[in-house]
């Protein structure tokens, strides 16, 4: 594989999009706001923070304000989380009117409030059920189906290729695997050679189905280690990417030989704003500032000297309070 196709196209069920960098869901972060700027960053494909099949077969306000799509996002997916079959049509009902172009299952989400239901990591134990859930989305709606998962639940149960098979028998069109056990959480090293394992799997099965690459993606030189190391048809940012929304045009560039832009204090400081702007656009200029604070110090994270600007920040609740904290920043 050379470099120019490193980079490219990639195909979920009837889904065409148009390169393979995306954001991962993540609770709490992949809201419409951050979504859109990941966009405008360079991301392909974006996904929704995960939703509650069963709260959305409740036709609850705040679990259906997850699913609604950022003004420029053309193309994306809404991840449901779930522990049986029980509510999924009726929740389906609720979430058709969204018109995602993919429906993600978590399969992967390792936090215990989540997997003590069944939902998330815990999935992995039960396989036939991730069948049964596939299937039963396919079977209601046309819209393809990709599920996200695991190596397995502990180092003495990865059964990722098992887990696999069970979403192609129910007819997932797509699969990602985070290369980390539910027992590991977040911890260092996700293990790359469980993806080389899964992509020669669908392939020496003849699967015609993406696989997508997840862990330990924090910088533009690691997508395309990944993507030569094990095969992967794309990658997955997920940690990598919040107060860093510019390793998606990283990442394209260094997959296609291009050199990588420097980013700047000056590009950070208006990233800031925009993202900023974006939060009081959807929640309000009170709400926006408190949620910004969290993302701030992500973004001046490794930038030395900004300690005083990131105690100013949590001290904020006007964007102009924002404004003046963080003018120190480009001529730090």
């Amino acid at each position: 594989m050379n470099e120019q196709q490193l980079y490219h196209p990639v195909q979920i069920g009837n889904v065409k999009i148009a390169g393979n960098l995306f954001l991962a869901p993540l609770a709490g972060y992949t809201d419409i706001p951050f979504r859109s700027l990941c966009i405008e960053a360079g991301a392909n494909f974006t996904y929704t923070e995960m939703v509650s099949a069963e709260g959305l077969s409740r036709e609850g306000e705040k679990t259906l304000e997850l699913m609604y799509r950022a003004p420029n996002e053309k193309q994306y997916a809404i991840q449901l989380f779930m522990s049986n079959t029980d509510s999924l049509k009726q929740a389906l009902q609720q979430l058709m009117p969204f018109q995602p172009e993919v429906i993600d299952i978590n399969c992967g989400c390792p936090v215990p409030k989540v997997t003590k239901t069944g939902a998330g990591s815990a999935m992995m134990k039960t396989p036939s059920l991730i069948t049964d859930v596939v299937r039963t989305i396919i079977d209601e709606v046309d819209i393809p189906v990709s599920v996200k998962f695991r190596t397995g639940w502990d180092a003495q149960s990865e059964n990722f290729l098992t887990f696999a098979q069970a979403a192609l028998d129910g007819g997932a069109s797509a699969l990602t695997l985070h290369a980390r056990t539910r027992s590991q959480g977040y911890a260092p090293f996700a293990d790359w050679t469980k993806l080389t394992a899964l992509k020669q799997y669908c392939i020496e099965h003849a699967y015609q189905v993406p696989v997508f690459g997840s862990g330990d993606l924090f910088a533009a030189e690691d997508a395309k280690r990944m993507i030569e190391e094990t095969g992967v048809d794309g990658v997955m940012f997920a940690r990598g990417a919040i107060g860093n929304p510019f390793i998606f045009a990283q990442a394209k560039a260094h997959l296609q030989g291009k050199p990588m832009i420097e980013i700047t204090k000056q590009m950070r400081f208006e990233a800031i704003l925009r993202h900023l702007d974006l939060m009081i656009d959807t929640f309000g200029e009170k709400t926006a500032c408190t949620l910004m604070r969290k993302h701030t110090c992500s973004y001046l994270k490794g930038v030395p000297n900004t300690s005083p600007i990131k105690q100013a920040v949590v001290q904020a609740v006007k964007r102009e309070h924002y404004t003046q904290a963080l003018s120190p920043l480009v001529d730090l």
